[in-house]
């Protein structure tokens, strides 16, 4: 496989379109798997937005934080302790119902939802590479941190990963100038390119103004597998 452009991202639960955008666009994506696990706060790595009856909100997975010191992703589990599965299934059924392509996507999501794992990572990967395949990207394209053996942290930790990673540049997220030391990948001789990622919008039912930033799903019960594998491919290259 040619390498050259590399993404990097943590292992999100359900992601949004800009994260498959990535994918389609990088030669390899590097998954975040041993930097640490945020000890509070929301991370897309447990919490997705959604539809949830006529309007967005989060849908988070509980997982276990009665734990000392601190752990990487690798390390987080899934607190089952409720049945969420079962709360998130009945909550896309009758978010989603009287959607276009609802009956041909939502035994598929199902199926997702019920994987059993204790390991978040491990669930949040099976979702990802299964919509890489629904959508028609090259899933090979995954590698992991912990393969890598990178060092440093924040931006010299990108810097090693892409290195380590075979790659000459890093495809950067719209939101990486707050933390991103750009100098550093200058002189390390990787050249930077931004996602610059534009949300196609597409008709959604029950929202008015369109709502960007849902997870996969919404598109997928609203456009369909092929129609989201459609959208992606007549997104501008660097757009």
């Amino acid at each position: 496989m040619k390498v050259g452009l590399i993404a990097i991202h943590q292992p999100n639960f359900y992601p949004w379109l800009g994260y498959f955008n990535k994918i389609q666009k990088c030669d390899r994506f590097v998954i975040l798997d041993e930097v640490q696990f945020p000890k509070t706060g929301g991370t897309w790595m447990n919490r997705v937005r959604l539809k949830i009856g006529h309007q967005t909100d989060y849908f988070t997975v509980p997982v276990v934080r009665n734990y000392s010191g601190l752990r990487t992703v690798r390390e987080m589990e899934i607190n089952d302790s409720t049945e969420w599965r079962t709360k998130l299934i009945k909550t896309l059924e009758q978010s989603y119902r009287r959607s276009k392509y609802f009956s041909e996507s939502f035994s598929s999501v199902v199926e997702l939802i019920e994987f059993k794992t204790k390991s978040l990572c491990e669930y949040n990967l099976n979702g990802i590479y299964r919509f890489c395949d629904i959508l028609g990207l090259d899933k090979r394209k995954l590698i992991f941190q912990s393969e890598l053996g990178a060092r440093g942290q924040a931006t010299d930790l990108l810097i090693d990963l892409v290195k380590n990673a075979g790659g000459s540049s890093y495809l950067c997220g719209g939101g990486a100038g707050g933390y991103q030391e750009d100098d550093k990948f200058k002189a390390a001789g990787i050249s930077l390119i931004y996602q610059n990622f534009q949300h196609p919008s597409y008709d959604q039912l029950d929202l008015q103004p369109f709502a960007p930033g849902l997870s996969v799903i919404d598109a997928l019960m609203n456009l369909g597998s092929a129609g989201v594998s459609k959208c992606l491919k007549e997104i501008a290259p660097w757009g």
